[in-house]
């Protein structure tokens, strides 16, 4: 074997060493620190500071390790991921929906609970991008930053754990064999009271912020508007999308170039019909404009490129030393706030299964792990989904529902305060509630 060959042979076989992680952290450090201290540099040169990022872990594998293979991993999750959550945005951006009714505290709370019910038949990213211009529309007297975060909190994320179509996680472990009905059939207690609790609080708190408006502003809050959704045509586009997450496996494996899917394709071509077929008028009454996804598109590249060493470090398992369904629980719900979800739960997911003798790539397997360890399973697929809402980045939709309410002037919390004001005081500790009543007496 030539030398070359045999060191890259040998690179690709070791594990990165731990500093790889460094850029994947400084850029966690640049979105959360940035629009705090250098708003103005970082409004301008956040593309250039993601993408920076995202070569210097690039050119390690090209240049050190001369393996490209998790590159081109990378680039084919990041188009997926792209051309989802792309789509999903240009056809909900071509329906306009107005809701009838009052936006009172109640209202508000079924609302965000029909959000949860629908984030598993249209997927977290397809309910959020729907429903997240009219929740603005209908609370525009008195919104303000918690009204952003709850909506993410319980649709975005918490909502869509009922069906492997709800959040990308649970996708990934349909694909690999869990059966389609096992998610429901085992994570709805823990879905319904993460849900009930977040809804509870959210009343609670809504209907202090309702009492303290003033009273022509209580008035308008409650001034009925007529139902009405425009755009219905592309409903058409929003099933193609379905359809495309739910092609055959075969054709989901197919790729252009190593990294551009069939199903990649499909989305892509749905969002192209329905931007040029949807009525001009439409978009206005949205406001639409490409300015949230080109965001989410720059941030997230360099995201998925700077990650690679810290999930080849977790998948390998040399960092995962557990045993009982809690703590897989927790550990995958703390890295699932900062990583995407998804491949953190497969990786958990591996880790749990080799530890039995089990393979992760084998359907059979997968089946049989799902029936003998139901409890870390379920902690896995809990874990992953719940605690994605733990920051802007644990998922997809995150940044995208920040980037919309930003564009409509809603003063959404940055980065820190997010964390701080809001889902480590709040979503936390329900979490924490829920994972120990449902899983700290599994096996």
């Amino acid at each position: 074997m030539l030398p070359f060959l045999a060191a890259a042979t040998e690179a690709h076989a070791s594990l990165p060493p731990y500093w790889t992680v460094a850029p994947f952290a400084l850029l966690l450090l640049c979105i959360a620190l940035m629009p705090l201290f250098a708003l103005h540099f970082w409004e301008h040169h956040y593309p250039k500071v993601a993408v920076g990022l995202g070569l210097v872990t690039a050119a390690y594998y090209l240049g050190v390790r001369g393996d490209w293979h998790p590159l081109q991993h990378a680039g084919h999750e990041y188009i997926s991921f792209m051309a989802l959550v792309g789509s999903l945005f240009v056809i909900s951006g071509g329906i306009n929906i107005r809701v009838k009714g009052e936006a009172t505290p109640f209202r508000n709370t079924v609302f965000l609970a029909i959000g949860a019910v629908l984030a598993n038949f249209i997927g977290t990213t397809g309910a959020s991008m729907l429903m997240i211009r009219p929740w603005i529309k209908m609370n525009k007297y008195r919104i303000t930053g918690f009204h952003v975060v709850f909506f993410i909190f319980i649709v975005s994320n918490v909502g869509g754990c009922l069906t492997p179509i709800g959040d990308p996680p649970l996708f990934l472990g349909f694909l690999r064999g869990v059966p389609f009905g096992w998610v429901l059939e085992h994570c709805w207690s823990g879905w319904a009271m993460a849900c009930a609790m977040l809804l509870a609080v959210f009343f609670v708190v809504d209907t202090l912020n309702f009492r303290k408006a003033p009273k022509d502003v209580r008035d308008k809050e409650t001034a009925h508007e007529t139902f009405n959704i425009t755009g219905l045509p592309n409903l058409f586009f929003l099933g193609l999308v379905l359809v495309a997450v739910f092609l055959p496996k075969n054709l989901q494996e197919t790729l252009i170039g190593g990294v551009l899917s069939v199903p990649a394709i499909v989305m892509i071509l749905a969002a192209a019909g329905s931007y040029f077929t949807t009525k001009p008028a439409v978009h206005e009454s949205n406001d639409f404009n490409f300015g949230p996804v080109k965001e989410v598109g720059y941030l997230f590249i360099g995201i998925f490129l700077t990650m690679i060493p810290a999930l080849q470090i977790l998948q390998s398992g040399e960092a995962v030393q557990i045993s009982t369904p809690i703590g897989y629980y927790f550990a995958t719900g703390a890295l699932s706030a900062f990583l995407d979800n998804a491949p953190t739960y497969l990786s958990f997911l591996a880790a749990a299964m080799g530890s039995e003798g089990l393979s992760v790539d084998s359907p059979v397997d997968v089946l049989a792990f799902a029936g003998s360890h139901a409890h870390i399973l379920m902690a896995i697929s809990m874990g992953a989904v719940f605690f994605g809402a733990g920051s802007y980045i644990g998922n997809g939709p995150n940044f995208m529902v920040k980037a919309i309410a930003e564009k409509a002037k809603v003063n959404t919390p940055d980065f820190l305060r997010y964390m701080w004001q809001f889902s480590i005081p709040v979503l936390l500790p329900i979490l924490v509630v829920v994972g120990y009543v449902l899983l700290r007496g599994g096996h």
